[in-house]
């Protein structure tokens, strides 16, 4: 660092690969519901989903044309360094949600129901539901379920809950199968996750998320329900998509094979870090903006040398 000399008016682009063609932006500038993403749903129109955890960023996701965002356990990796998402605190995503809805007041907000949160009890689950929906301000809660879960998500609903059914790979589960996985890859898993997906929309679910499947079966849960179907590495026959934002925008050390990066703003982050350590070093600030009044530096030195004597 001592033997460089960056350009003072560095730019992150340099020396870097082109940026992405720009895109026209299309900002959500009215409040998405469900009914707003059924009718997406019924004329053909897939939509995007993007996690978001605090409420500038979900700000530039409103701005983007991004009509759904999920405040995921995953902030438990990428916000607070912890092993896994079943480390995400209760308390801290619905913070989070909280703040994501403030940034985003017009994108339907999903908060993710972290690990424990649901599973004790029937009556605890739903009151942390209704948390996220009064203290978080989320549109909607997303859990990870299986048919075992289907009275809870009955309660939910009618409770007037609206819930994300999570089914597939489910990351909560993870260590229970020895890490990551994927699901559907049998007949005879395919038609359990179709099973569970006409399940939960009979019991009131307002959508479902499949994650880490063939496409071939989510195209068959597509079908199957009428609601509308979120995939997370589950193919293109999903009426909506989502992947980790993080992911897209090149920040993580590793990527799952669906959510390549878009850009790779982790160097630029860098470029720039190491562009404002070699300034401070260097002392090389630029002018400095703040002034004493009139004639105030003079009468300090003066009080200096007066101690001085």
């Amino acid at each position: 660092m001592a033997n460089q000399t960056p350009d003072m008016n560095f730019s992150p682009g340099a020396d870097r690969a082109p940026a992405p063609a720009q895109i026209e932006l299309q900002p959500i500038e009215r409040p998405v519901t469900i009914r707003t993403l059924q009718r997406m749903v019924d004329a053909g129109e897939p939509f995007a989903c993007l996690t978001a955890y605090d409420a500038l960023t979900a700000g530039h996701m409103q701005a983007a044309g991004v009509p759904v965002l999920l405040v995921g356990d995953t902030a438990a990796e990428v916000i607070l360094g912890l092993p896994g998402t079943i480390h995400a605190p209760l308390e801290f995503l619905i913070t989070l949600t909280a703040a994501v809805k403030r940034g985003a007041p017009n994108c339907w907000v999903i908060g993710d129901m972290p690990f424990m949160s649901y599973q004790v009890s029937l009556e605890e689950g739903l009151r942390n539901a209704g948390r996220f929906l009064v203290e978080g301000h989320a549109d909607a809660v997303k859990l990870e379920v299986d048919l075992g879960h289907t009275e809870l998500v009955r309660r939910m609903a009618h409770a007037g809950v609206p819930v994300i059914a999570h089914i597939g790979s489910k990351p909560q589960q993870a260590r229970r199968h020895g890490g990551y996985y994927s699901d559907g890859r049998t007949v005879d898993a395919a038609e359990r996750l179709i099973e569970e997906a006409q399940a939960f929309e009979s019991a009131g679910a307002s959508m479902i998320l499949v994650e880490a499947v063939p496409s071939e079966v989510a195209a068959h849960i597509v079908k199957s329900v009428r609601i509308p179907v979120i995939g997370c590495g589950a193919g293109p026959e999903c009426h909506g998509q989502i992947v980790v934002t993080h992911d897209l925008l090149g920040l993580t050390d590793w990527q799952p094979p669906f959510a390549q990066p878009i850009d790779h703003i982790g160097d630029a982050v860098r470029q720039v870090a190491a562009h404002w350590a070699s300034r401070v070093s260097r002392r090389a600030h630029g002018e400095h903006p703040y002034r004493m009044s009139e004639g105030e530096a003079e009468r300090l030195d003066g009080r200096d040398e007066s101690r001085n004597e």
